[in-house]
């Protein structure tokens, strides 16, 4: 699904028109990605999080050459699923 999908999707459910949609989804994504380059976690309950992790410098190889290089330590954005997601993607098995 793409975002154009989804936001027809969300107009469909919501009952608003595909602009409204689409303003909606946009900011909240600008909101999300704000926030957490700030430094701050974003928490939606039984959705997920989202947050900024750092990644330690480590050393890695070329793959062209298979020289060594240094790879230096970097913010990457990261998302955990909520329980409630994780359940909808993956129900848990009855023992």
């Amino acid at each position: 699904m793409n975002k154009g999908e989804l936001v027809d999707q969300v107009a469909k459910m919501a009952t608003v028109t595909k602009k409204q949609a689409d303003a909606v989804i946009t900011a909240t994504f600008e909101t999300i990605m704000e926030a957490v380059s700030e430094g701050d976690k974003v928490t939606l309950v039984g959705f997920g999080s989202f947050e900024s992790r750092e990644r330690k410098a480590r050393e890695g190889r070329n793959p062209k050459t298979g020289e060594k290089m240094d790879i230096p330590a970097t913010k990457v954005p990261a998302f955990s699923a909520g329980k409630q997601f994780r359940e909808k993607v993956a129900p848990p098995k009855d023992e």
